[in-house]
C-alpha cells in the first residue's frame, strides 16, 4: 500500500480519493493545494495541508501523489500542477478502475491518469500521461489519447483516432474512425466529429429548446 496525498480539494478530488479507497492500494493521506485556497483543516475526514508545506510534513521519498483538477482552462490548470510535483520529486500514480475493460498488454497508459468504471480500452491503445477518462467510454483499437485530456462519460473514440494534448471531449461525443484532433480542441457534448480539426477549434450541438406553449398535461394518450 502506498501513502498518497492527493492535489484538489473540489469535486473530482473528493471522488477520486472514494475510488482509490475502495478499489486501489493506495490510502490517501491528505488533500493539498495553496494555502489561499484552503477553506478547512478536513476533507472527508482527511487532513488538508498546504502545497508550500507539503515537502516539508509529506516528502516525494515517502509519499505518492495524484493530481486531481478538472478542465479548467482547456487542461491547463491541470497540466501546470502536474509538471510542478513531478519537478518536486513526486511518484504520480495512475489509477484504472477494476471493471474497466482493458484488452492485453498492448495498451500504453502515463502516469497521473485517472480511468473511471466500464470504460472499454481495445488492444494498441495509447493513452497520455495526466489523462481523465471518466465513466462509460468506448476508446477504440489503435486510438491515441495526448496528454493532458479530459474524456468525459459515454463517449465514443474510433479506431485509429488521434485526439491531441489538452483536448476537452464532452459527453456522449462521437469521433470517427481514424480522424485527427488536433491539440486544445474543445469538443462538446453529443458533438459528431468526421474529420480531422485545427488546433484551438470549439465544436458544439445546439441545445434543444422547449416546444413553445406546451407543457406535459397537455399532452394526450402519453
Amino acid at each position: 500500500m502506498k501513502r498518497l496525498v492527493i492535489f484538489g480539494t473540489g469535486d473530482f478530488a473528493r471522488i477520486a480519493a472514494e475510488y482509490l479507497k475502495a478499489d486501489s492500494p493506495h490510502e490517501v493521506v491528505a488533500f493539498t493545494v495553496h494555502r489561499e485556497y484552503i477553506d478547512g483543516d478536513e476533507l472527508n475526514g482527511v487532513p488538508v495541508v498546504p502545497y508550500e508545506e507539503l515537502q516539508t510534513t509529506h516528502p516525494p521519498s515517502e509519499y505518492a501523489m495524484f493530481v486531481a483538477i478538472g478542465f479548467s482552462r482547456v487542461n491547463e490548470a491541470r497540466a501546470a500542477m502536474y509538471e510542478e510535483c513531478k519537478a518536486a520529486g513526486y511518484e504520480l500514480i495512475t489509477y484504472v478502475n477494476s471493471t474497466v475493460s482493458l484488452w492485453g498488454d498492448e495498451v500504453s497508459i502515463g502516469d497521473n491518469t485517472f480511468i473511471f468504471e466500464n470504460n472499454v480500452i481495445q488492444p494498441f491503445v495509447t493513452i497520455g500521461s495526466n489523462v481523465v477518462l471518466w465513466s462509460g467510454n468506448h476508446i477504440g483499437h489503435d486510438a491515441t489519447i495526448g496528454d493532458h485530456v479530459f474524456v468525459a462519460s459515454h463517449a465514443v473514440v474510433s479506431g485509429n483516432v488521434v485526439i491531441g494534448d489538452r483536448c476537452f471531449v464532452g459527453v456522449n461525443a462521437t469521433f470517427r474512425d481514424g480522424v485527427k484532433v488536433a491539440p486544445r480542441c474543445v469538443l462538446g457534448a453529443d458533438v459528431l466529429i468526421m474529420k480531422d480539426t485545427e488546433e484551438g477549434q470549439v465544436f458544439s450541438v445546439r441545445s434543444t429548446e422547449p416546444r413553445e406553449g406546451l407543457r406535459s398535461w397537455d399532452l394526450k394518450g402519453f
